[in-house]
C-alpha cells in the first residue's frame, strides 16, 4: 500500500515535451536549468521522485520542488526567483547628484573624474561609483575625437553623394577615389614571436624605416573591386597617372562618377582641364572634413589592418608587392559595403551632435 501524499500526475502536451527536449539537450544552458528540465521529463514518464534523484544526483526534496513548480508555473517555475537583497546603502537622490557631478563638472585641476576622485567628491566608496557608472553607461576616463563640417555646401554634397550609394545611376560607374599616403615600409628590428596557446604574438617596439610608398585607390561601390597603384610621391602628377589609369580600366560606354575629397592634389587645374577634356567624368566632392563619406576609407582601414601594420619590410618594394597582393586577394571575393544611411538620418543626427555641444 503506497504511503505518503499521492503526486499530482504531470502530463506533457507534445508541443511542451519538443520545448523540453531541446532544452535538455542545450549545451549553452545553465546545468542546473537543464537539469530542472530533465526533472519534468522524467516526472512526465511516471518515475517517483526517488527514482529521478538516483538517476539525476538530486535530493527527493529538490526534485519535488521543481516538479511542483512546473505544475504550478510551466516552464516559468523552473528559473531563479529573484531575490531582494540588501537594501541599497545610497539613495536616489545621491545617485542623482553623483550623475550631474559627473556629466556637469570638473574636478579641480583635472580634464575629468576618476573612481576615487568622485568618490571623494561625493562621500561614497569607489566601489559604488564605479556600480553607478557602469549601470548608467558613464566612462569619463575614454573619449572620441570629432570634427564638424564647415563646408557652406554641405547639405547639398551629403544629399548628392548619398544619393548616389543609395540610387547609383544607370549605364556609368560611381568609383569612390583617394589616396592613403606615407605608407611606412618599417622592418622589425627582431623576429616576430609566433602565437601560442595561452599568449599573443608578438612585436618589437622599435624598427627601421625603409621609405614610404603611396596607395592610390578607386573602389567600384557597385561590386566592392578596387583598382590601385602604389606611387612614390601623391603630387598632382601622380594623380593624373592614375586617373588615366582608371579610364584605361573602365568601358568606354559607361559614365564615370568619382567620389573624392578636397585635397589640393585633386583640385589641381592641369586635373580639372583633363577631366573638362573628357565629359563622361562626373566629379562629387565631399564637404570639408567629411571623409567618413568617402567608401574607399574603410578599405583603407582593411588594408591597414591586415596588410601592413603588423608586417615587417626590408624595403619599399617589399611593402609595395604586398598592397599588390592583398588588391588582387580582395578582389578575388570582394563584395560591395553595404550602405544603409540616409541623408536625412545623416543630418538628424549631426542635429542632435550640435545640440549636445550647445548644450554643454
Amino acid at each position: 500500500m503506497p504511503r505518503g501524499r499521492p503526486r499530482a500526475e504531470l502530463v506533457l502536451s507534445d508541443p511542451e515535451r519538443d520545448q523540453l527536449e531541446a532544452l535538455a539537450r542545450s549545451r549553452s544552458l545553465p546545468s542546473g536549468l537543464v537539469d530542472r528540465v530533465r526533472v519534468v521529463l522524467l516526472s512526465a514518464e511516471g518515475l517517483t521522485n526517488k527514482q529521478i534523484g538516483v538517476r539525476l544526483g538530486l535530493s527527493q526534496p529538490t526534485v519535488g520542488k521543481w516538479r511542483r513548480r512546473y505544475l504550478a508555473h510551466g516552464l516559468e517555475g523552473l528559473h531563479d526567483e529573484l531575490r531582494p537583497g540588501r537594501p541599497r546603502s545610497i539613495d536616489d537622490e545621491r545617485i542623482a547628484a553623483l550623475i550631474h557631478t559627473t556629466l556637469r563638472t570638473k574636478p579641480e585641476g583635472a580634464t575629468h573624474w576618476s573612481c576615487r576622485a568622485m568618490a571623494a567628491q561625493a562621500a561614497v566608496s569607489k566601489s559604488t561609483v564605479q556600480r553607478v557608472w557602469s549601470a548608467f553607461g558613464l566612462q569619463p576616463h575614454r573619449y572620441e575625437y570629432f570634427k564638424l563640417s564647415t563646408d557652406p555646401f554641405f547639405v547639398e554634397k551629403v544629399r548628392d553623394i548619398v544619393g548616389l550609394y543609395l540610387s547609383p545611376p544607370t549605364h556609368a560607374v560611381v568609383l569612390c577615389v583617394d589616396e592613403k599616403s606615407q605608407c611606412q615600409a618599417l622592418e622589425r628590428t627582431q623576429p616576430a614571436l609566433p602565437m601560442g596557446l595561452g599568449y599573443l604574438e608578438g612585436y618589437t617596439h622599435d624598427y627601421r624605416r625603409h621609405g614610404t610608398t603611396t596607395v592610390f585607390a578607386a573602389l567600384d561601390i557597385a561590386n566592392g573591386k578596387v583598382l590601385a597603384q602604389c606611387k612614390p610621391r601623391h603630387r598632382h602628377q601622380e594623380f593624373l597617372q592614375f586617373l588615366r589609369h582608371i579610364d584605361a580600366n573602365v568601358p568606354l560606354d559607361l559614365d564615370i562618377h568619382l567620389i573624392v575629397d578636397n585635397y589640393a592634389t585633386h583640385k589641381h587645374p592641369r586635373i580639372r582641364l583633363w577631366l573638362a577634356r573628357r565629359p563622361r567624368y562626373h566629379v562629387h566632392f565631399t564637404p570639408t572634413y567629411a571623409s567618413w563619406l568617402n567608401q574607399v576609407e574603410t578599405w583603407f582601414s582593411l588594408i591597414t589592418q591586415k596588410a601592413i601594420r603588423r608586417g615587417s619590410f626590408p624595403s619599399t618594394k617589399a611593402l609595395v608587392e604586398k598592397i599588390d597582393q592583398f588588391v588582387q586577394s580582395y578582389n578575388a571575393t570582394s563584395a560591395p559595403f553595404v550602405w544603409t544611411a540616409t541623408a536625412d538620418s545623416i543630418l538628424t543626427k549631426l542635429g542632435r551632435l550640435c545640440e549636445g555641444i550647445c548644450g554643454t
